[in-house]
């Protein structure tokens, strides 16, 4: 886990995308997180994909609120910028 808190840390104040394990997906800016994944994102807002097969430019973006607690057991994967590290 040091690698994996290094590797958040150094992405405070960054924007992420999670990944959920209900298969959605949630962008905001990287608040805080803790040794479970539990993470707070500000201006959170969830991309929703359309059932019908659509793809990303058939999104809708669907804020979430200021501030969110996203459960560390429903994270199943974070992505961070790239920042060319």
């Amino acid at each position: 886990m040091p690698d994996t808190a290094e590797y958040l840390a150094k992405n405070i104040k960054e924007t992420v995308l999670v990944s959920l394990k209900t298969g959605s997906w949630v962008r905001g800016i990287l608040q805080s997180f803790d040794r479970h994944l539990n993470l707070v994102l500000d201006n959170a807002e969830e991309l929703v994909l359309p059932k019908s097969g659509g793809g990303l430019e058939d999104r809708r973006i669907v804020r979430l609120g200021k501030r969110v607690l996203i459960r560390g057991d429903v994270v199943v994967a974070i992505s961070t910028p790239d920042r060319g590290e």
